[in-house]
């Protein structure tokens, strides 16, 4: 089968958009991208703008139609698709195309697609609240799809010698500052905690988290190392400060840690309740106290913990690869979609 794959890539290393492709291209189906990360004018130019902003859109997805009259396609999918307008997924299926979206974000900013998901075939949600949105807006044929994994670049490795002792550390944390996380990691303070991951330079002066901050930027090579040296990954998943947001999905960092072998303390969200189990596959915390307590107990348990992470790694490899992901929406599309064979071209990215 032909597709048209849209998504963002980011320029510096490789995100769940380059993880989809794969999984698409190792199912044996020919792929051409476009990248939602081109842009016709500078974001300086843009931000401040609507204008330009406007000017800007339609001129990628005048790119998006252009790369589909060229590559004739059967299949259209969007990751995220925040830059597709309503009006080109029309066009899309007006040329005969399927149309799919797949959200892979939490619905901090979801009027975009709000606006033009009645407009696809079919929704894939990454996250569950995005079901419960789009379905109270009256958007048909949704399916919950989450993150995955990927066997390939999320597996265990050895850290660098001359790097250990700068990963080797009882408990980490990467991602993004956010004052849940904030609040929550103070509960940890006295032990051996280390985080890397943007904004975490906005710690109060008096912060005891303030020694736990290694670096605002890690690339995948680098924390696949820092978790295959630490006792315990810590996941704690975005909330909306104000509580008026709802996000269930499951943070992709959960599947590639685990896959890495990780073992894994996680908050309760509801989406990863649902696909692991408590004790089994990672272990859960309700509040910050209950937090310190779970990490005191497993640091002083390490044949639980190998045996928790052993469980958690089997698990993912077994049901949650991107490979497992692609091959489910192919599956909800029905033989309306056939499959080539196997011998599909190398994908081509066209600047939009």
């Amino acid at each position: 089968m032909k597709i048209l794959f849209s998504g963002y890539h980011n320029p510096h290393y490789w995100t769940v958009t380059e993880y989809i492709e794969e999984a698409i291209r190792s199912l044996g189906h020919e792929i051409r991208i476009v990248d939602e990360g081109r842009h016709l004018v500078p974001g300086r130019l843009r931000q401040h703008a609507p204008l330009i902003e406007w000017v800007d859109l339609r001129w990628f997805n005048r790119q998006v139609l252009r790369t589909c009259d060229h590559f004739r396609p059967e299949l259209f999918i969007a990751s995220g698709g925040e830059r597709i307008l309503s009006s080109t997924v029309i066009a899309l299926r007006d040329r005969g195309i399927r149309t799919v979206l797949w959200t892979i974000d939490p619905p901090v900013h979801f009027t975009p697609i709000l606006r033009c998901a009645n407009a696809y075939d079919h929704v894939f949600c990454q996250g569950s609240e995005a079901i419960e949105l789009l379905r109270e807006a009256g958007i048909p044929k949704l399916t919950w799809l989450p993150m995955a994994c990927d066997p390939a670049r999320h597996r265990p490795v050895e850290p660098v010698a001359e790097k250990r002792a700068a990963w080797r550390h009882d408990v980490v944390f990467v991602g993004s500052h956010y004052p849940v996380r904030e609040k929550l990691f103070e509960a940890l303070a006295g032990l051996d905690l280390a985080i890397w991951g943007p904004g975490w330079d906005r710690l109060r002066g008096d912060s005891p988290l303030r020694g736990c901050v290694r670096a605002a930027h890690t690339t995948p090579e680098t924390w696949r190392r820092i978790y295959a040296a630490a006792k315990i990954v810590l996941s704690v998943h975005f909330q909306d400060p104000l509580g008026e947001i709802p996000c269930h999905q499951a943070s992709p960092r959960i599947f590639e840690a685990m896959a890495c072998g990780a073992f894994v303390i996680t908050d309760r969200q509801k989406d990863v309740m649902t696909l692991f189990r408590d004790g089994e596959h990672l272990v859960a915390f309700a509040d910050g106290e209950d937090l310190r307590k779970k990490v005191e107990t497993y640091l002083g348990c390490t044949k639980e913990r190998q045996r928790i992470a052993g469980n958690g790694r089997t698990e993912v490899l077994a049901r949650h690869t991107y490979r497992d992901r692609l091959s489910a929406l192919f599956e909800s599309l029905g033989s309306a979609v056939p499959k080539r064979d196997a011998t599909s071209q190398p994908a081509e990215r066209h600047a939009a």
